[in-house]
């Protein structure tokens, strides 16, 4: 048996085939409060606030108790043997559940075996996270989040997710991937727009890819993201990203044995041929790139000081604010 919490709950019987999910609200709400504190004792009262908040029934403990019943009732449909099931104790209620036999347990244990690999094992560390993650069905504990104990434990998840994709796509470029994550690395940026890490990687996947100046352009679209929706610039792992992007930075390079940026960009002279103009000769291509490079550094330096003219002038304006009150 399985309990998996990495989407909607539900309770699945690996033996049989069998998937079952508690159909009310509250019974959700409930196996989800119970699976995160497997090996726990919750108490009465923690789980009547799960389940209720501010609004208890008449009689929370009968109400409480009634659905123990038909979760108990649940897990002997599932085939649940004497390690799984759910222990009445004086003070509360505990469910008792193998090391593995949630799908949470086991995306911490591939996840960590995977970032112990990084470095040494970039490839394989790539299939491990790619396992783990595959564990995920949806935002964890969909449909259970009534109160503080699922949803901590659901925000907890989501970052431990997001960590592991970061920790993927790092070894995805320490295996020399780069040109198979980059739709992967676009997407996540769309759908994490304030995640700089994984601006990071994007960038460097690109870099590598030989397309620098859509590496640079990553950047400026980083910058308006987190302008604005937090009011911040990028920091400075971001900034020293694009200065080494811009000069070229060694460290920068794909791994041994994968071709250079240089080399990528002047083995496809059917790049401008594509935009309708004629295929370059030589090292035309790398010499129109540095055209470009030099066209976004110059867009860099006015933006930089346009900000630090806005910000002389809010000074002012806050300082003249402040004297009139």
């Amino acid at each position: 048996m399985q309990f998996r919490i990495l989407g909607p709950v539900e309770i699945h019987d690996e033996r049989r085939g069998l998937r079952i999910v508690p159909t009310g609200s509250k019974q959700r709400i409930l196996l989800g409060a119970l699976v995160v504190k497997a090996g726990h004792l919750l108490s009465y009262h923690r789980l009547i606030d799960e389940l209720w908040g501010e609004h208890p029934p008449a009689n929370p403990a009968n109400a409480l108790q009634a659905h123990i019943a038909r979760l108990r009732k649940l897990l002997e449909d599932a085939g649940s043997t004497g390690q799984e099931r759910i222990d009445t104790h004086a003070l509360g209620y505990q469910l008792h559940a193998g090391p593995d036999a949630t799908d949470a347990a086991r995306f911490h244990r591939l996840s960590a075996q995977g970032r112990a690999v990084v470095t040494t094992d970039p490839a394989r560390a790539v299939r491990l996270l790619r396992q783990a993650l595959a564990l995920w069905r949806g935002p964890a504990l969909q449909g259970s989040l009534g109160g503080d104990i699922c949803q901590a434990e659901a925000a907890q998840l989501e970052e431990n997710r997001l960590v592991a994709l970061e920790t993927l796509y790092d070894a995805s470029l320490r295996a020399g991937l780069h040109h198979e994550i980059t739709g992967e690395l676009e997407e996540l940026t769309s759908d994490n727009p304030v995640r700089e890490r994984f601006y990071d990687l994007l960038m460097v996947a690109l870099y590598r890819c030989g397309r620098q100046a859509e590496a640079l352009g990553v950047y400026e679209r980083a910058r308006m993201r987190l302008v604005n929706e937090l009011g911040v610039e990028p920091g400075p792992a971001l900034r020293r990203r694009v200065q080494s992007i811009l000069s070229q930075a060694r460290e920068l390079g794909a791994p041994a044995g994968q071709p250079s940026p240089a080399a990528v960009i002047g083995s496809v002279p059917a790049a401008r041929a594509a935009r309708g103009g004629p295929a370059p000769q030589g090292g035309a291509v790398v010499l129109d790139l540095g055209d470009e490079l030099a066209r976004l550094r110059r867009r860099l330096d006015r933006l930089s000081q346009e900000q630090e003219l806005l910000s002389r002038q809010f000074d002012r304006l806050s300082a003249r604010t402040a004297a009139a009150r």
